[in-house]
């Protein structure tokens, strides 16, 4: 026969079990995620740094074939996409990136 234990409601809320219902397990994760420099290798962050470059080098190649009026086109345009670019690379990193 089993033997029938009366607690209260007061006991009940207050008082922890008497016995877990499962064994915690131990388990060891590990992540070096955040610690290894190949986490900045984004593809979205390397897209859009490769665009950037390859409008340098475009503004390069035209300088020395000496069409300076589209240089100077270039130069006012990426005056005020590059820190566009910047800032928005660096808050998807940030947004993106698990610490």
């Amino acid at each position: 026969m089993r033997k029938t234990h009366y607690s209260t409601f007061r006991n009940f809320f207050h008082k922890p079990s008497f016995k877990p219902s499962t064994k915690p397990r131990p388990f060891n994760t590990y992540s070096f995620v955040p610690f290894s420099p190949l986490a900045m290798l984004d593809p979205t962050i390397l897209t859009i740094g490769g665009i950037v470059l390859g409008i340098a080098i475009i503004e390069r190649i035209l300088e020395r074939w000496g069409v300076i009026d589209l240089v100077d086109q270039f130069s006012k345009i990426m005056r005020f996409i590059l820190p566009v670019t910047f800032y928005g690379a660096l808050f998807y990193f940030f947004a993106t990136f698990m610490f």
